[in-house]
């Protein structure tokens, strides 16, 4: 896993799911760029309380930043493009409410 840092925009409504211990986590998607100007979709996780509160307090659209655990993937949209992803394991969530901006 690489320690990383991604900025982007929530895709959606964050969700909040149990495992099967009966543990709550929190689950999002979220849209970001690298430097090429091309989008690719984070998938994220966050089991910490605060890292989850903060996801679920956006709305869709709304900018984050988040810090964890990366994991590169790849997958095939329905035209057969392959296309990059992220798995995010999110330690900490930054919004422009934490920060103090609208």
């Amino acid at each position: 896993m690489i320690d990383g840092l991604v900025a982007g925009r929530l895709m959606g409504e964050a969700s909040r799911r149990v495992d099967k211990a009966g543990r709550g986590y929190i689950v999002a998607r979220v849209l970001a760029r690298n430097r090429a100007d091309e989008e690719f979709i984070v998938n994220v996780i966050a089991f910490d309380e605060a890292a989850g509160q903060a996801l679920v307090a956006l709305r869709d659209g709304e900018s984050l930043t988040l810090s964890g655990g990366l994991t590169p993937k790849v997958w095939t949209d329905k035209q057969g493009v392959v296309r990059a992803s992220l798995d995010l394991v999110a330690t900490h969530v930054l919004t422009a409410h934490q920060a103090g901006g609208a």
